[in-house]
């Protein structure tokens, strides 16, 4: 016997209807989270982890999880009395415009990030390179290992360095993966990049003023 229209639709439904999303879960609690939730760097893994407030506090205590958590800070840091300039730029050998540079504590050792249409892609670099460039900066010594970085930009001869959570830089690279076109990136992936820079900007404090987190 065919179903007539009334007693079809239900089934239909639940194909038919977007389904909404499923909230984001605390990976190590399972508590749901905000969209601005914290993370943490998962040190074995190398991986961001998505937590929750009381998670994230309590892996900022020394020895919690025997260390293989480290909570990403929510801090913002620049330094006006560091300038950057053209020769320093070309000192680092970073293809584009925009690049991330962390301490990674397991191999002892500064990775240099950039984004590309194929997502995060390591530049090398000499330590003694950095070292002239960026490693007598406040920005530098304030560096915390595997959870902050230190992202710069060079755009029409102006050069920016700013001290962000890891966390950020990523979320930045993945937003130009999605956006890219071209050889340049296109008009929408710059103007996001704008937005991008523009919005840490607004969030960055002089390091004269910073704590540590």
């Amino acid at each position: 016997m065919t179903a007539s229209p009334a007693t079809r639709t239900p089934g239909l439904r639940r194909f038919l209807t977007e389904r909404p999303p499923r909230p984001e879960r605390c990976e190590l609690c399972a508590v749901p989270v905000e969209a601005d939730h914290r993370h943490l760097v998962d040190i074995e893994k190398r991986a961001l982890v998505c937590a929750c407030a009381a998670c994230a506090l309590l892996m900022q205590q020394p020895g919690a999880a025997a260390g293989r958590f480290r909570t990403v800070p929510a801090r913002y840091l620049t330094d006006p009395g560091h300038r950057l300039d053209e020769s320093a730029w070309e000192a680092l050998q970073i293809p584009v415009g925009v690049a991330f540079l962390f301490r990674n504590a397991a191999l002892d050792r500064l990775v240099a990030l950039y984004p590309s249409p194929a997502g995060a892609t390591e530049s090398e670099l000499e330590p003694a390179t950095w070292t002239a460039v960026l490693g007598g900066s406040r920005l530098a010594g304030l560096l915390e290992p595997d959870v902050e970085a230190l992202l710069l930009r060079r755009a029409e001869g102006r050069f920016e360095c700013h001290l962000v959570p890891i966390d950020i830089c990523y979320e930045l690279v993945g937003r130009m993966r999605l956006l890219w076109q071209g050889f340049d990136g296109g008009a929408e992936a710059r103007a996001a990049l704008d937005a991008f820079f523009a919005d840490v900007a607004r969030q960055a404090r002089p390091v004269d003023e910073a704590v540590r987190p």
